[in-house]
């Protein structure tokens, strides 16, 4: 009994040896040694080190293709690290330096993701990010259409777009309260012409119509409560823009 244990016990001290030296048994003298080595810290999530281990990858063997592959796993650890505007350059770059690249529809996928991933949680802070997110993710969609990313790619750029659209009614509606209606206006015609369908279209036309109204604009109310009759015709938008304007 005792000499089995003890054999255990030998076996289990190689094993911990054998795992504990499994970094340095490789040769970071080679290309795919020091790739190795830098993905071993990577995947053990030791981002900071991993960069560094990739970045001398890029500067000790340059004319590899293991400096590519390192190019390539910087921005995907930023990007794990949940560090987004670090993760965009690197995409940026890599997609700059390499643009025939096989991976080129997930680095344009990644670049419009870290984007994404930056705007803020609630719409009334600043937004313009999201003009980026969509540029990006629309090119995804428009350049790579049978890309395994263009689903999550269009529902992330819907995303964005429906976020721009609150922030234009949270403003628009920040001045109807206040009554500042010529202010209110141009919002509310914003809201309706940049982003149709998303649901906005009966408050944008009728809140158009009222701020035209307010300000002595007839035509123009006259104009928005005419395409709410032919579109919402039984919505209370169209009740609550034909009393004030009549």
């Amino acid at each position: 009994m005792l000499k089995t244990l003890r054999v255990i016990t030998i076996v289990a001290a190689m094993g911990l040896l054998v795992s504990g030296c499994s970094t340095t048994e490789k040769n970071s003298d080679t290309p795919d040694g020091a790739f190795a080595i830098a993905q071993e810290y990577d995947e053990g999530e030791r981002y900071e080190e991993a960069i560094r281990r990739y970045t001398e990858v890029k500067n000790k063997f340059p004319y590899s293709n293991f400096a590519t592959k390192a190019e390539l796993a910087i921005a995907d650890v930023y990007f794990k690290q949940e560090s987004y505007a670090e993760s965009q350059v690197a995409y940026q770059m890599f997609k700059e330096l390499h643009p025939t690249a096989p991976q080129s529809d997930y680095v344009q996928f990644r670049i419009g993701m870290s984007y994404y991933n930056q705007l803020p949680t609630t719409i009334d802070r600043d937004l313009t990010l999201a003009n980026d997110a969509i540029l990006n993710l629309s090119e995804v969609i428009k350049k790579y259409p049978n890309s395994q990313y263009v689903t999550e790619a269009k529902e992330k750029r819907s995303a964005a777009i429906k976020m721009l659209a609150e922030k234009e009614e949270y403003i628009a509606d920040f001045y109807f309260k206040r009554k500042i209606f010529d202010s209110a206006l141009p919002r509310y015609e914003g809201l309706y012409n940049n982003y149709r369908n998303l649901g906005f279209d009966a408050k944008a036309l009728s809140r158009a119509a009222i701020c035209a109204a307010k300000i002595g604009d007839s035509a123009r109310a006259k104009k928005y409560q005419e395409l709410l009759a032919k579109d919402f015709p039984d919505s209370k938008e169209f009740k609550a823009a034909t009393k004030e304007i009549e």
